[in-house]
This record gives structure tokens, C-alpha cells and sequence, in this order.
């Protein structure tokens, strides 16, 4: 759905979410109407500190689907947000900013969908581990999977924002077949291009002296068993030479067994150049592969890089 308008739920309030979008508006324009899902006033304020300067377009909800939406202005749903120092009534924006992107995607409104950084804290309950959870819970969804995208490579952990303790426990059969398939279809059908998946150890090199070794018992088995399915992965590799030059050249995604296995190595390698998508909607949901960076905000400091590529994955789609 080529230039269907992408959402955008600007999130935390207090983040750097408006300095990058300002400064992904100054950088070029989009074929896509941009609708800002947020408070009108916080926008004002932001608008002002970082001295940016867009005619506003506000948007009525109950019109905006038979509107056609104005691409030469900002379009912003306004959110009513009064007490921006109250907890509760911070977790009512956050999720009435949510409800309304949702809602308008379910009415077919359109089909693209990028949430700023959230604090999880300040909005998720223990329910949900994250951001990711959350939007797959909205589209009932429960065979989803989150990647970390870049042209050259991308990464998905197994388990995603969960203490280390409990990793071994969720490791299994069932799980990593799901994310393997999960994988292999979205590059298909949504990229267009053959993954070649490599799957981690969840040990250090792959070894363990407990009696009980998942990269034997467990991780060979249903590598082995999609290979047949004709799926290109292979593994398990350790994590630890994985990422060096001439392996990752084999691969164009890796698939780790907890977050930060495969998050730290590769935001070392490409930082800012890449996004965050859930895979297994409905619809396309991306998020800046970064949090609010709080001690930021109004330095105008920030890199705008993830939202631009965020904004561009989009638009061309």
C-alpha cells in the first residue's frame, strides 16, 4: 500500500522523539503523509526549544479516514495531556495514543506504523516485556518476533527483554522453530530476499558443564529439521566469533537466544543505522532502535539516523 499514510505515535513526552523527527522533516521529504499521534501542546513546546517551524494540520479521529490528509503540513491527532508530572495520567496518554493508531489501522486507515521510545516503566505493567508484546497483543497476535533490521545484517533474539536468569528456561524446540519460520517468511514476503539465518548457542562457545547442553540437546535438532523444510539456517554458532568479519559475511540475520547476545555486538557494528520491526502483523510496525536518552533531550544533539531509516523503510513500501 504504496504512500498510505504512516502513523506516528511520538511516545514519551520527555525523549528526543520530536529533535529527530524535526530533524527527519528538515532532511527530506516523504511520498507517505506523515499523522503525528501526540500532544498538541508538548509538540508547541518542543516546536519552540528547538526552533522549528511547520504549519499544523490538526486532525479530528472521528473525520480522518474520509479526510484526505495534507502532505505539505504537520498532521497531528491532538491527545489531551494535562498533568505531565502524574504517573497514571502519563500511562492514560501513552495508551490512548496507542489505542487511537491502533484503532485507525483495524478501520484500515492504513497499514504503516512507527512508535517513538518508551519508557517502559512508565507505561507497561509486568504483562509485557516490552514495546514489541504490547502491538502483538493489540493485533492478537502471539507468534511474533523481534528484528533488528540493516541492509547488510540483521538480529532477532529468542527472548527479548527478559532477566538472564530465566533465559535457559524459555530456550526450546517450539520456540526457535516458531522464529526461524517467522524469519524465513518476513524476509520473503516483506523484503524480498532469501534469509540466511544463523542460530547462536545459548553457552560460551557453545559448551556447558552441566549435565543438560541446549546446543546439543535442543538447538541441532530444529536447525537440522528446517534445513529440510528447505529454510537456509545453520548453527549453532558461538556467539562470540559469530559476529567477526568473515562470518557474518555468510549471513544476512543471526538469530541469538536473549537480547543483549545479539544487540550489543550489533549496535557496536552499525549504531544508529537500523531499525526495529516487529515481525508476524498484520501491519508494519517499526520504532527507532533507541530509547527516550532523557539527558538529551533539548541539547539538539541527537542522531537522527534510525527515524530517517525508519521513515524510508516505510515510504518506499
Amino acid at each position: 500500500m504504496k504512500n498510505n499514510p504512516i502513523l506516528l505515535v511520538a511516545g514519551e513526552p520527555n525523549s528526543i522523539f520530536f529533535e529527530i523527527l524535526f530533524k527527519a522533516l528538515r532532511k527530506k521529504k516523504y511520498k507517505s503523509p506523515l499523522v503525528l499521534i501526540c500532544c498538541k501542546k508538548i509538540l508547541m513546546r518542543h516546536m519552540k526549544k528547538l526552533n522549528y517551524k511547520k504549519k499544523l494540520e490538526i486532525l479530528e479521529v472521528e473525520r480522518i479516514i474520509k479526510k484526505k490528509i495534507n502532505n505539505k503540513c504537520l498532521n497531528i491527532i491532538d491527545i489531551n495531556f494535562k498533568n505531565t508530572s502524574n504517573k497514571k495520567s502519563l500511562r492514560i496518554y501513552l495508551k490512548k495514543s496507542f489505542d487511537v493508531a491502533c484503532d485507525l489501522m483495524h478501520k484500515g486507515f492504513t497499514n504503516k506504523l512507527i512508535n517513538g521510545p518508551i519508557n517502559k516503566k512508565n507505561f507497561l505493567n509486568k504483562k509485557f516485556l516490552g514495546i514489541t508484546e504490547y502491538i502483538s497483543y493489540k493485533f492478537k497476535r502471539n507468534k511474533t518476533g523481534m528484528l533488528i533490521y540493516n541492509k547488510e545484517l540483521s538480529v532477532c533474539p529468542l527472548t527479548t527483554h527478559l532477566p538472564l536468569k530465566q533465559v535457559a528456561n524459555k530456550v526450546s524446540k517450539k520456540l526457535i522453530s516458531e522464529k526461524i519460520e517467522l524469519i524465513d517468511s518476513f524476509f520473503k514476503k516483506k523484503l524480498k530476499i532469501k534469509a540466511k539465518i544463523a542460530v547462536t548457542g545459548l553457552n560460551p562457545h557453545c559448551e556447558s558443564v552441566s549435565n543438560f547442553n541446549e546446543d546439543e540437546k535442543i538447538i541441532p535438532q530444529v536447525i537440522k529439521s528446517k534445513f529440510k523444510k528447505n529454510i537456509n539456517v545453520k548453527g549453532p554458532y558461538s556467539a562470540d566469533t559469530i559476529f567477526l568479519k568473515k562470518n557474518r559475511k555468510k549471513f544476512n540475520v543471526i538469530l541469538g537466544m536473549y537480547h543483549d547476545q545479539v544487540l550489543g555486538p550489533f549496535k557496536s557494528l552499525y549504531e544508529y543505522n537500523a531499525i526495529n520491526i516487529t515481525m508476524g502483523l498484520p501491519i508494519l510496525r517499526l520504532s527507532p532502535d533507541h530509547g527516550p536518552n532523557i539527558e538529551m533531550v533539548g541539547k539538539n544533539k541527537s542522531n537522527p539516523l534510525s527515524l530517517i531509516k525508519a521513515l524510508d523503510f516505510l515510504d518506499n513500501r
